[in-house]
């Protein structure tokens, strides 16, 4: 992955960004823009511009969807981290904690509000393909909630949700504003049906196989990378996918060590550090792997037809999210 593509992208949509969140009174802007400011590769962004790029558009082009989708990303992350109750978020208090619920939540309201206005607001643009865009990022948001509650209901229900009960979540919570980005880059460039559908597949496997591959670091990756304690979904009694297929792989006592740190608050560490042992030695890292480069290879297929850098930059950045390391 190019991390001077990225960097370069996440400076133009920063820019973009900085000057559409501005406004009376500045404690809404500030709480708005606050996860923004501390950092983000803008990932969502950068398939915006990459998937209109592939299909002949320019970053100009691209840039009010790009600035969009990454204001609808974050006014998830804001509501996400009040129902979570999150104190911390890219090493910095999450909003709610540094302004206090009500401000988050209208914080989050402009951020979708204005994610709008900014999508539907250039005026060169044909009003079918604008219509085309609202259209898009509006289906988005009901996915994202719908997959929210869906994610809610598995976490309070006592059986354990099955593989494909865990996708479907994902599918709609995740991967859709990954899926949507490159439908907005390819909306953007005014392109066909065909090139439509082809980049939102792309978009959606890349999603799914990044928060499969995010699951699996929530439970065995290394706390200097991640931040959070080893283990740390387990101990929360998260029903991510690495989590289910131990618990449904593991036999009598390994079963046991694990259920017994699942979600489980008074786990001692080394309760959590048996169980992540127990995990290591069912082969979960390479079943996930597995799992992930199916979703992957289904990703690299819907661009077979295309050439050029921004193919290239689109597959090494689904790559990047495969192989990322624990």
């Amino acid at each position: 992955m190019s991390k001077s593509s990225i960097s370069t992208n996440a400076k133009k949509v920063n820019s973009f960004l900085t000057s559409r969140l501005h406004g009376r009174p500045t404690e809404l802007y500030k709480a708005a823009s606050h996860i923004m400011v501390h950092g983000g590769k803008r990932l969502r962004p950068y398939l915006v511009i990459k998937s209109c790029e592939i299909l002949g558009g320019t970053v100009k082009q691209a840039l009010p969807a790009a600035a969009s989708i990454e204001m609808i990303h974050n006014f998830t992350l804001v509501h996400d981290d009040i129902m979570d109750n999150d104190d911390m978020r890219h090493g910095v208090p999450t909003v709610h904690t540094r302004f206090g619920i009500p401000i988050a939540i209208l914080a989050g309201d402009v951020l979708f509000s204005k994610a709008f206005e900014t999508i539907s607001s250039d005026s060169h643009i044909p009003e079918k393909q604008s219509r085309a865009l609202v259209s898009s990022l509006a289906k988005a948001c009901v996915n994202v909630c719908e997959g929210q509650l869906l994610d809610i209901q598995m976490a309070q229900n006592q059986k354990m949700p099955s593989e494909s009960q865990y996708i479907k979540m994902v599918e709609k919570k995740t991967a859709t504003l990954f899926e949507t980005s490159c439908t907005l880059g390819a909306l953007s460039a005014n392109s066909n049906r065909k090139n439509i559908a082809n980049l939102s597949s792309f978009g959606k496997n890349l999603g799914i196989a990044f928060q499969i591959v995010d699951d699996l670091i929530g439970v065995l990756g290394d706390s200097k990378i991640t931040k959070k304690p080893v283990g740390n979904d387990l101990r929360e009694g998260k029903k991510s996918l690495p989590i289910l297929i131990a618990i449904k792989s593991a036999k009598s006592t390994k079963r046991e060590i694990i259920l017994n740190a699942f979600g489980n608050s008074e786990a001692t560490k080394n309760d959590i550090k048996k169980a992540v042992k127990v995990m290591q030695s069912l082969g979960i890292e390479k079943t996930i792997r597995k799992k992930a480069i199916y979703y992957s290879a289904r990703a690299q297929s819907s661009l077979s037809s295309y050439v050029g850098p921004s193919k290239k930059e689109l597959i090494s950045l689904l790559n990047f999210v495969v192989k990322r390391s624990l």
